[in-house]
């Protein structure tokens, strides 16, 4: 659809609001339905006669807006009388709003406009349409400033009767532009759930802090009734640091909303910003009202995906760690899926889903979400020429120093637009998705096969690399153990094949990615291997060299070998980063070593997954020691309490230890493997594939394990424990015996 956008007719100081009083053509009984669409150059909240249109906030999202501008849509005949005032507020958001960590501002446009079409069929058939054109009105209101990053600043003795039809006028909007606009695809951003304050108390300097007890998104609520004039601040931090909000990680990210009070009942609700928190910090409670603890609470907000994915057992940390992960996939996945969401940052990283894509779509439904974003994957890439950008949207390149990284083509960046696709066809077995993205993925396979060198490999240009490794100095994330050189070779050959796989699903020619991907092969063992060792013999370049399927038989057993001596060396702590993280347990459990998987994974002391947990942490970590023993805050730039990369391990949770495993895409036919070790006495997982709810349990029985699992109607799963055979089975409830492994 098109859709005619307004915009104030002069400067603003403060945010714009925008109106049309509406009379309808009859009366408001014989409406039989009203939809409302509306959307932004900036973000936009509807209102009918004061009442939200829709409870969807940060309409329009964020994509690509240079050829893609989505819009809402909302039944609200219920909210229709015989006149009323259509309301629109507009606020900075992504389009205006600051965005990336060098002070950027204003990236899309100059100004912001907004754009609504209502559309009121009545019972005799007649329909009645009001759309944005120069008839609207707009004003300054109460909202003073809104911005993602910095927060948003309300006064309420400002409030008036703006939503009444006989309310205050305004000045008169022009009309600024007309857009192509098409419908969201992914599920909208909506209030998901509000959280008490756990505890209340003064700090040292004498604030007064509140702790929620969980590392959330979404802002503070607050009820409230004080002098009139008088101002509340709220500021926001993921963790504290000497007794104190610790700032310092948001880097220039105010992440502060103010509140002036109109004397009366107020309550305020900040929908035009949202903050990563556990703690907030708040100055000007008015003596008179009640306390705090009774009148505040968190707002947790996300994008609106169903929940399919469940895991637990019997180690409370390990049950904590996938709960962790569950709460940085809701907080980084507002709209787009962002690296962090509290610090000037919150761009969608492109390695970071490269990572955790198949985590992310086991934890929720991700089909539709992550079907959006890949649209923007493939817009971007075609702006670049080809090239994956490191961020979609990509911000960066209206940057001169794109960032201060190189735009270049790099492996598990740009890789995304390859296993991105490729796990969500896995997981919910539709094609559509490798279809539509499949021209993508083939431009990204001719880019990487343009790079090689002579010899076959990917050995050049600028590489993040195994990003993060733990030994990398703070200010210096890139320097790994891993030679990034083997890191991007392995990486091409995953992506070459498997764009060789997708050509196969979709009927197309396969030969010349199937070609490019032995050619790597051979490259790789001809120059990174000799008798099983790898080159820079570190754990990340073990861990994709046997994960990815690059080794010959022989090579593949010393590897292992070597893997798991290098991770006895190390004390059993984690030393990989975002490329060998997600795959070392999987390459040490295939080669015969999960015992040794299982003490990595079960350890404790950092850099580990579990140290985190041991020292309070709700969330995933951007680094393995984000907070320090000590209770402070890691010293480097990048330190965000809210990341979920690392979290990629709860992949092997759910098809490792749980079991559970597609045979096929979409869980048509399910493997149920549980791998049993670590001194775990339980396990249990569930999935609602599309054909119904995959549930699996088992448990030792002194040297028995037991395992119940239910099978989706027209489904059928083989079973596999230790010491028995492998049964295959159809739907309905089973239950299986084997022997347990000595532990």
């Amino acid at each position: 659809m098109t859709g005619v956008f307004i915009a104030a007719s002069a400067a603003t100081d403060a945010p714009p609001r925008f109106r049309r009083v509406v009379e309808l053509d009859r009366p408001s009984t014989e409406v039989v339905s009203a939809t409302l669409r509306w959307s932004a150059e900036g973000i936009v909240e509807a209102s009918i006669g004061g009442t939200p249109a829709s409870d969807q906030l940060l309409v329009p999202g964020w994509t690509a807006y240079e050829r893609r501008l989505r819009y809402a849509e909302a039944d609200v005949a219920s909210l229709l009388s015989d006149r009323f005032v259509l309301g629109l507020q507009l606020a900075d958001g992504w389009y205006l709003g600051r965005l990336g960590w060098r002070g950027q501002s204003r990236i899309y446009g100059d100004r912001g406009a907004v754009f609504a079409s209502l559309r009121i069929t009545y019972r005799d058939g007649h329909t009645q349409t009001v759309e944005t054109d120069e008839t609207w009105e707009w004003s300054e209101g109460p909202i003073r400033s809104a911005d993602l990053y910095d927060g948003q600043t309300v006064d309420a003795t400002l409030a008036d009767d703006w939503s009444s039809p006989d309310g205050a006028n305004g000045a008169q909007a022009i009309i600024v532009s007309q857009r192509d606009l098409e419908p969201y695809l992914a599920p909208p951003v909506r209030r998901i759930q509000t959280i008490a304050p756990q505890r209340v108390w003064t700090s040292p300097s004498g604030e007064t802090l509140v702790d929620f007890g969980q590392n959330l998104v979404g802002f503070v609520r607050l009820r409230v009734r004080g002098p009139r004039s008088d101002a509340i601040v709220v500021r926001h931090a993921e963790v504290l640091e000497r007794g104190e909000l610790a700032t310092r990680p948001l880097r220039s990210a105010r992440a502060t909303d103010r509140y002036v009070l109109s004397g009366d009942d107020d309550v305020f609700e900040p929908t035009l910003t949202f903050h990563g928190f556990r703690y907030a910090g708040i100055t000007g409670w008015p003596a008179s009202a009640p306390p705090l603890e009774e009148s505040v609470e968190a707002v947790v907000i996300g994008s609106d995906m169903r929940r399919i994915g469940r895991f637990s057992c019997s180690d409370p940390l390990l049950s904590r760690l996938h709960e962790n992960v569950v709460w940085s996939m809701r907080g980084n996945f507002i709209d787009v899926p962002t690296d962090c969401p509290q610090r000037d940052e919150r761009l969608g990283w492109t390695g970071d889903i490269a990572a955790f894509a198949d985590t992310a779509s086991f934890l929720f439904d991700t089909h539709d979400f992550l079907s959006d974003w890949l649209r923007d994957v493939a817009i971007e890439q075609d702006l670049a020429g080809g090239r994956i950008p490191h961020v979609v949207p990509d911000i960066l390149k209206y940057d001169p120093a794109y960032g201060g990284l190189p735009a270049t083509d790099t492996a598990i960046w740009g890789d995304a637009a390859v296993w991105v696709p490729w796990t969500v066809w896995r997981a919910y077995g539709d094609p559509d998705v490798l279809q539509r993205q499949f021209a993508s993925m083939t431009a990204h396979a001719e880019r990487i096969a343009g790079l090689l060198s002579p010899t076959g490999l990917w050995d050049t240009g600028f590489q993040f690399g195994d990003w993060l490794d733990p030994a990398a100095p703070p200010e210096d994330p890139s320097a790994a153990r891993a030679d990034p050189g083997v890191v991007a070779t392995a990486c091409a050959y995953r992506t070459l094949s498997t764009v060789a796989r997708a050509a196969e699903v979709l009927g197309e020619h396969s030969e010349r990615f199937t070609h490019l991907a032995e050619r790597v092969r051979g490259a790789f063992r001809a120059h990174y291997v000799s008798e099983g060792i790898v080159r820079s013999d570190c754990v990340t370049v073990y861990a994709l060299a046997l994960a990815f399927d690059l080794l010959t038989d022989a090579d593949r057993g010393r590897a292992g070998g070597r893997l798991a001596e290098l991770v006895a060396e190390s004390g059993y702590r984690i030393s990989t980063g975002f490329a060998g993280t997600p795959f070392v347990l999987d390459a040490l459990a295939d080669t015969g070593h999960s015992d040794v998987a299982f003490r990595l994974l079960m350890q404790t002391e950092s850099p580990s997954w579990l140290h985190p947990v041991t020292l309070g942490a709700t969330t995933i970590w951007e680094r393995w020691d984000s907070l320090l023993s000590d209770g402070t805050v890691n010293p480097g730039e990048m330190t965000s309490f809210n990341h979920y990369a690392l979290g990629a391990v709860a992949d092997f949770l759910h098809r490792r230890i749980a079991g559970i495993a597609p045979l096929t895409p979409g869980y048509r036919e399910i493997s149920i493997a549980p791998l049993i070790g670590g001194g775990l006495t339980w396990a249990e997982g569930s999935l609602d594939s599309p054909f119904g709810t995959i549930r699996v349990r088992w448990e030792l029985d002194g040297d028995a394990v037991r395992l119940d699992a239910d099978i989706p109607p027209g489904c059928t799963a083989v079973i596999r424990l230790p010491g028995s055979e492998a049964v295959r089975v159809g739907s309905g409830r089973h239950a299986v015996t084997g022997t347990a492994p000595a532990q």
